[in-house]
C-alpha cells in the first residue's frame, strides 16, 4: 500500500539551483506543489556537516529530499535521520548522468542494477515510515528498449516504491554532458503513459519537457498521477501561480488563466512578501547573492526587468550587501510599472 497523499504537482531536484532559499521564493508563490532538495549524496546526509547539509525551513514544507547513493545500509540510516527532522518524503535519484555520480556508481547508473535499486527501496522504507520514491529515465545507454524501463519498474514497484518519477528521455553517459542529456535523447511520454496504464496501481509521475500546467493538466486528464516541472519553474517560477488555486479546484480541470495586469501585481507582490525572510537570512550571516540570484525569474516580461537583474547583480555581491539593495531595486521595478501602466491607460 503506498504511504502518504498523492500529491499531483512538484517541482523537480535541481543541482544548483533548488536549494533553501529557492524552495523559499517558490513558496511565496505555491503553498501546495511538492518541493525537493537538491540530490545529496549519503556521504553528505550521514557526514560531519548533516545538520547544515540537511537543514530547512518550516516555510519550505511540503518537502522532498532527494538521495544519491547505491548502499542500501547506508541509504536506510540516511532516511531514519531525514524522518526525525520532518520531511514530507524521500526520494532515491536513478536519473543523473553527471559524471560524479558515475564515479559513484549511483544515479542514472542504478538503472542497469534493478536489483540493489529495490534492495535501497526496501531498506529506506523499512527504517522510515515516509513514503520512497524514485526517480529515473526511460534508460540508460544499451539499456533503453521500453521492456528495460518495464522490468526497472516492476522491480522498485515489488520493493515497495510509493511512486516514480520517470525523466522521459533515456540517457547517455558517454558522449553527452549533463546539460545534453537534458535536451538531445528525444522526449516520449507515450512511454510514460504505457508504464502507467500497465501498472494501474502504481503511482506513476511524469517530467521532462513540460513547461506550462495547461500541459501538466493534460497529463493527468490522461490518468497520470503526477507532473513534475523542471526548468520551465526555476526560469519563471511565476508559472506556478495558479497552482494552489488550481489544486484546489479540481487537478483534471483547466488551470484558470492571467491577465497581464494581474500577472504583474502578483510579481511584484512575491518579491515584495520576500523581503523579511532576505532580511533574516542575511543578518544571520547569509550571502545576499545566495538569496538574489534565484530571484531573476520573478520579473520575466516585467517592464524594467533588466534593470533590476543588474542593480541585484551588482549590488548583491558588494561587501556587506544587505536587503536594501533588493529593496531598491524593488522600488525601480515598481516605478517601472507604474509608468507602464499610466502608459497603458492613455492608450
Amino acid at each position: 500500500m503506498s504511504r502518504g497523499p498523492a500529491r499531483p504537482l512538484s517541482v523537480a531536484p535541481m543541482v544548483d539551483r533548488t536549494d533553501r532559499h529557492f524552495r523559499v521564493v517558490m513558496r511565496a508563490v505555491t503553498r501546495s506543489t511538492l518541493l525537493y532538495t537538491e540530490m545529496t549524496s549519503v556521504a553528505a546526509a550521514l557526514g560531519p556537516d548533516r545538520e547544515h547539509v540537511l537543514a530547512f525551513d518550516p516555510l519550505e514544507k511540503p518537502l522532498a529530499l532527494q538521495l544519491g547513493g547505491d548502499d542500501p545500509e547506508r541509504l536506510a540510516e540516511a532516511a531514519a535521520l531525514a524522518t526525525s527532522l520532518g520531511y514530507d518524503e524521500l526520494d532515491l535519484n536513478c536519473g543523473c548522468p553527471s559524471p560524479r555520480v558515475q564515479h559513484g556508481a549511483f544515479g542514472v547508473v542504478l538503472m542497469k542494477d534493478p536489483e540493489r535499486v529495490a534492495a535501497c527501496v526496501e531498506a529506506m522504507r523499512a527504517s522510515s515510515s515516509l513514503p520512497v520514491t524514485v526517480k529515473h529515465r526511460l534508460g540508460v545507454d544499451e539499456f533503453d528498449r521500453y521492456e528495460d524501463v518495464d522490468r526497472f519498474v516492476r522491480c522498485v514497484a515489488t520493493a515497495g516504491a510509493d511512486r516514480v518519477i520517470v525523466h522521459a528521455r533515456k540517457a547517455w553517459l558517454r558522449g553527452l554532458s549533463p546539460k545534453q542529456n537534458r535536451t538531445v535523447p528525444p522526449l516520449r511520454h507515450a512511454w510514460v503513459h504505457r508504464l502507467k496504464a500497465e501498472h494501474p496501481s502504481l503511482r506513476i509521475e511524469i517530467n521532462g519537457g513540460i513547461t506550462t500546467l495547461q500541459q501538466a493538466h493534460e497529463h493527468l486528464a490522461a490518468g497520470i498521477d503526477g507532473v513534475m516541472i523542471g526548468r520551465a519553474a526555476y526560469d519563471d517560477p511565476m508559472m506556478l501561480a495558479a497552482a494552489d488555486d488550481w489544486l484546489a479546484c479540481e487537478p483534471h480541470a483547466r488551470s484558470p488563466s492571467r491577465s497581464p495586469r494581474h500577472e504583474r501585481t502578483e510579481r511584484l507582490a512575491v518579491l515584495g512578501a520576500l523581503l523579511p525572510y532576505v532580511r533574516r537570512s542575511v543578518e544571520r550571516g547569509v550571502r545576499l547573492h545566495a538569496i538574489t540570484r534565484h530571484l531573476h525569474g520573478l520579473v520575466h516580461g516585467l517592464h524594467g526587468a533588466r534593470r533590476f537583474r543588474q542593480m541585484l547583480a551588482e549590488g548583491s555581491l558588494r561587501p556587506g550587501a544587505g536587503v536594501e539593495v533588493l529593496e531598491r531595486a524593488l522600488d525601480a521595478l515598481r516605478v517601472g510599472d507604474c509608468a507602464e501602466s499610466a502608459a497603458l491607460l492613455r492608450h
